[in-house]
């Protein structure tokens, strides 16, 4: 049983750290776009959403492998999806980056 367990230990480390790398990307997205964009898109403000990114990547961190914040987890986990299905998309036309980075932009 020693063996299950430990692998058990292991994909809930790495579901751990996939939680943490998507808020973290997510934080960084929001960081880099202008708060203009954010009520140009119709969005909550960019402090809004810099703060719950930021809750959330701390809860990630300090929970890493800690099964007892799985449930916190979740709700970071949640957070920085909706941040980047949502959020990203709506304020990317207003962020003067070319917005999901993968479009043309009369270029080549």
């Amino acid at each position: 049983m020693g063996l299950l367990s430990s692998a058990q230990s292991i994909v809930f480390l790495a579901l751990s750290l996939l939680v943490l790398g998507l808020c973290v990307v997510a934080l960084v997205d929001a960081a880099r776009r202008p708060a203009s964009a954010f009520t140009a898109g119709g969005k909550r403000t960019k402090n809004f959403w810099l703060a719950v990114l930021g809750v959330a990547t701390a809860i990630a961190f300090v929970g890493l492998g800690n099964s007892g914040f799985l449930f916190f987890a979740v709700i970071a986990a949640v957070a920085a999806t909706v941040y980047l299905v949502d959020v990203k998309p709506a304020i990317a036309p207003y962020s003067g980056r070319g917005g999901s980075g993968g479009g043309s932009r009369g270029g080549w």
